[in-house]
């Protein structure tokens, strides 16, 4: 923050330098003992450790002196803090309170820092625009993972920091009102918080002639499997049909009535003249949301509600690609939200997968 020149000419001269109306006095180590350290101090030994040498309020003692000049510190800095300001650990803490919701963690300061975690296995639930209008405030930092990415229990959400070492209390405050005013607009869900996945069991039938002859090896069922297991669901059942649309209807049927929380068709969802699944999942009573996204891999994938349950038809890159469209819808559906066709055209941005 920026002081007058003649305020700074002075301050210069007695060692110290003003920071809005708090003082950041220099010492030097030597001179220092007694005193209480301003901010933390990290060591860094280069391939065996990076971290906190010594936490803000420390207070300094004589067999601190070598430490301190093993690191490099000649001199340290003593805050005189006004009662209108706030240090960065205890500014960064405020923040993390204000934003943390339903199933977030948050720690200590560490390094002017606070993280917030999952303390579940769930989906990420940040809201972009809040995160935009914190940051250009000004002063302050919110840094986040996306919103609707899968997270796992410890994950790392977001963190919270203010830029210079000591910040006007009025600036986090002003953090925590946005904070609190979206609580009330968004009937007490929190900016930043996370949504646990539903377990959902689901029905998987598998086309191509091909497959259901024997012909060859059912490469569908254990990619699909695993991702639904990876994220705490089941394939509860899977069956085979040729590549015969009224087969096909009749096994999504089936699917339909022995009740699965949703169902996936695998196989057949080209533009080739034998590919028949988008016409039997149309024809087997679902509406259709998409067939296709903006996503690569999974740009022929099909989603849609059949009497309400989820009904995807699956992309041959399933199979093989890590991380496809599918990866992204299912998730959302386990988490309970229902998919409309803003959320496929959103795809496309950040949607080309480079692994």
């Amino acid at each position: 923050m920026t002081f007058p020149d003649r305020e700074a000419e002075t301050a210069a001269e007695h060692g110290t330098s003003v920071i809005s109306s708090s003082v950041l006095r220099e010492v030097k180590v030597e001179d220092a003992v007694g005193l209480v350290l301003a901010h933390d101090l990290t060591q860094i030994v280069p391939g065996t450790f990076k971290g906190r040498l010594f936490r803000k309020g420390h207070r300094i003692s004589e067999q601190d002196i070598s430490k301190l000049k093993d690191i490099g510190k000649e001199h340290l800095y003593v805050i005189d803090l006004a009662p209108s300001d706030l240090h960065e650990d205890d500014a960064a803490l405020r923040m993390a309170v204000a934003l943390a919701g339903e199933h977030v963690a948050y720690g200590d300061p560490h390094e002017g820092k606070v993280s917030l975690k999952s303390e579940i296995n769930g989906l990420a639930a940040i809201d972009p625009d809040f995160v935009h209008t914190v940051n250009a405030a000004g002063e302050v930092a919110l840094a986040t993972i996306l919103n609707h990415q899968v997270v796992r229990q410890g994950d790392t959400l977001a963190a919270t920091r203010v830029i210079p070492l000591i910040v006007p209390e009025a600036k986090v405050a002003d953090v925590e009102r946005l904070a609190a005013k979206y609580r009330n607009e968004h009937g007490g869900r929190a900016p930043v918080a996370v949504r646990p996945l539903r377990r959902m069991r689901a029905g998987l039938l598998t086309t191509g002639t091909e497959v259901f002859s024997g012909r060859i090896a059912d490469k569908f069922g254990p990619a699909v499997r695993a991702k639904l297991e990876s994220l705490g669901s089941e394939v509860a059942e899977q069956r085979f049909a040729p590549d015969d649309r009224h087969t096909i209807v009749k096994e999504i049927r089936y699917f339909l009535g022995q009740g699965y929380d949703m169902i996936l068709v695998s196989g057949g969802m080209s533009v080739d003249p034998d590919d028949r699944t988008p016409g039997a999942i149309a024809a087997a009573g679902a509406d259709i949301v998409s067939y296709g996204t903006p996503m690569l891999p999974g740009s022929m994938l099909l989603f849609g509600y059949l009497e309400g349950v989820p009904i995807f038809g699956l992309p041959g890159c399933v199979m093989h690609d890590p991380y496809t469209s599918f990866d992204v819808l299912l998730p959302r559906v386990l988490a309970g939200d229902v998919i409309v066709r803003e959320d496929i055209i959103t795809m496309g941005y950040g949607g080309l997968y480079r692994g």
